[in-house]
């Protein structure tokens, strides 16, 4: 799944959603807990797949993200993040909408991506859900009723009851 926007709350700059950069903007949304949680309970391994090109672009230090992931897996049960921190100018595989990370992590965990999706909030998660091969779980937001995905929920808990009830468990 993707951290900001399903795991945490995003940041509102310039109209865009965007990962938070300050401690004390580094936020759990509600139901994440608990909707990580039900999809480990139903066998699921729960894996973080996010961009963050502000540490590329100099401005999040690397030791604050780890911080922030840090204090992700205290709050909620995942068993893996992977964060991509290129730029688009990088042109590496791991950045959504690039399935990279989603390939890693099958290839760490032994993750069968045939019984697997993805939960994001944005058109670079599902562009990675497509590249993947995932079906796809949008998180609603006000910034994201444009995009069009078969599965919409209002946060994590809600998108977890609906993958045990539509995949096969993990």
């Amino acid at each position: 799944m993707d951290r900001d926007g399903v795991l945490v709350r995003p940041v509102m700059r310039d109209g865009l959603a965007c990962a938070p950069m300050r401690w004390e903007d580094f936020e759990v949304l509600p139901g994440a807990a608990e909707g990580a949680a039900l999809l480990r309970s139903a066998g699921y391994l729960v894996v973080v797949v996010t961009n963050q090109p502000e540490v590329r672009r100099g401005r999040l230090p690397a030791g604050l993200l780890e911080a922030f992931h840090s204090r992700l897996r205290e709050s909620v049960p995942v068993d893996d993040i992977l964060a991509c921190v290129h730029d688009d100018r990088d042109d590496c595989a791991c950045r959504k909408p690039r399935p990279g990370m989603m390939l890693e992590a099958a290839r760490r965990h032994s993750i069968d991506l045939t019984r697997s999706c993805l939960v994001g909030d944005t058109e670079r998660d599902l562009g990675a859900a497509r590249a993947a091969g995932l079906p796809f779980w949008l998180i609603d937001a006000p910034y994201n009723q444009n995009l069009e995905a078969r599965w919409r929920a209002a946060d994590l808990a809600a998108a977890a009851r609906a993958i045990l009830k539509d995949l096969p468990a993990g």
